[in-house]
């Protein structure tokens, strides 16, 4: 089959996407407002970009059932401040419990009885059950769309990290096997970081600049 994107519907497009574009990271963001109201929410739509500046991004979609923007996206555009928790494994159920559309007004931290803990740099809580947390500033925020099915990349630039001790190999590698890491799928499947295998790179061919 081949598909010109305008002859579908936004909801399969995304089907399409999200069956294809896998195992995606899992970006649990948490935010408050400007009241200090509190938000929790995971997002597939998330990756690394860079690391000088150290930055990463997520994209949060437009609600599909009202039109409206996330409150994860209405937070950090109050506030410009965001944290990224890593979700290992034991975190999956209450990870899933914050994926829920909820009023802005509840906190997903009660509701999936989490640990919010001070960040150093923002405003935005820290889940102490995460085994890694990154607090970071906003950069930008690149809108691509305002109706159902579109969404904005919000970029952000760490400005702190917290990794568990008995995670690290050395001073800067994380064991994968201590993390536990689970990446999202589609429909209602995760994956579980259960078989890796290795390839070395080709070497560089390019002059190395003095």
């Amino acid at each position: 089959m081949e598909f010109a994107p305008e002859t579908l519907s936004w909801q399969s497009l995304y089907k399409l996407m999200i069956g294809a574009v896998l195992p995606r990271p899992i970006g649990w963001i948490s935010s408050v407002d400007g009241s200090g109201q509190r938000n929790l929410a995971p997002f597939s739509f998330f990756n690394a970009i860079c690391a000088n500046p150290p930055s990463l991004l997520f994209c949060p979609m437009v609600r599909g059932t009202d039109s409206s923007p996330k409150d994860t996206l209405n937070n950090v555009r109050q506030t410009g401040e965001f944290v990224v928790n890593i979700v290992s494994a034991p975190l999956a159920e209450a990870m899933n419990l914050t994926a829920g559309e909820y009023p802005a007004e509840v906190d997903e931290f009660a509701l999936a009885k989490l640990t919010a803990i001070p960040s150093v740099r923002v405003q935005a809580p820290r889940v102490a059950e995460s085994p890694v947390q990154f607090e970071c500033k906003l950069t930008q925020i690149v809108e691509l769309g305002s109706e159902p099915g579109g969404g904005s990349v919000v970029i952000g630039r760490i400005v702190y990290l917290h990794v568990r001790d008995e995670l690290l190999i050395g001073t800067d590698k994380i064991d994968l096997s201590k993390l536990q890491p689970i990446g999202r799928l589609s429909g209602n499947s995760y994956t579980r970081l259960s078989d890796t295998f290795e390839l070395t790179r080709p070497p560089s061919q390019i002059t190395r600049r003095v």
